[in-house]
């Protein structure tokens, strides 16, 4: 069985036991999520829209980490105009336990 999530306004299709990593939630480590369903199915039998409204799907969150470094560097030509700058997207590492 497999669903659709939407989560950090991006969608993800998961299915029990798989990890992810998604948009950085503001929970604990070990704490359980519920995460909203788009759509579910299995096979030929897909739901979607408001009859899969009742569903939803419980994640463990495993740990809080950080993307690797991405250096913008920014310059104007022949102005001696430079701009350096770092930025480390914040993540969240998922287990999904269950499509309820």
């Amino acid at each position: 069985m497999f669903a659709i999530i939407e989560t950090g306004g991006k969608q993800y299709r998961v299915s029990a036991g798989d990890v992810l990593d998604v948009e950085r939630l503001n929970v604990e480590e070990g704490a359980t999520v519920d995460l909203k369903v788009l759509m579910t199915g299995e096979g030929e039998n897909v739901v979607c829209g408001s009859a899969a409204n009742g569903k939803v799907v419980k994640a463990t969150v495993l740990r809080q980490l950080r993307a690797p470094k991405v250096v913008v560097f920014k310059y104007k030509a022949k102005k001696n105009v430079r701009k350096r700058q770092g930025h480390r997207q914040c993540y969240t590492r998922i287990k999904i336990d269950e499509i309820v």
